[in-house]
């Protein structure tokens, strides 16, 4: 059996109240950091570099069983600056594509 994947796809949108020089898309650092540091913690696995795929930005997690992924996929989605609209794909990671598996929406998570 594939070990479960997490995808966690944000809408790319860029952040209110930025100026045209700054970053437009400052929760995608937030994201990475806050995985980063469940990662060191030995929570979760960031199984891959995240990649922006169809006006989503997604963000790829695994290493522990799919209702404790989803619940990561969860707080990622509430993060201050994380645009809403987030959703979860669970999948594995012999997935020939993204979002290929059963969308999870976060909020209702």
């Amino acid at each position: 059996m594939a070990e479960a994947l997490v995808e966690i796809h944000v809408p790319l949108l860029a952040a209110g109240g930025l100026s045209d020089d700054d970053y437009q898309f400052p929760w995608i650092e937030d994201i990475e950091d806050f995985l980063v540091d469940l990662e060191e913690r030995g929570e979760v696995e960031v199984y891959d570099d995240g990649e922006e795929w169809e006006g989503v930005y997604i963000f790829f997690i695994s290493g522990a069983d799919v209702a404790a992924l989803l619940a990561v996929a969860s707080r990622v989605g509430k993060l201050q600056r994380v645009p809403r609209g987030a959703f979860a794909v669970v999948t594995d990671v012999d997935a020939d594509g993204y979002g290929q598996g059963r969308r999870v929406a976060l909020a209702s998570f």
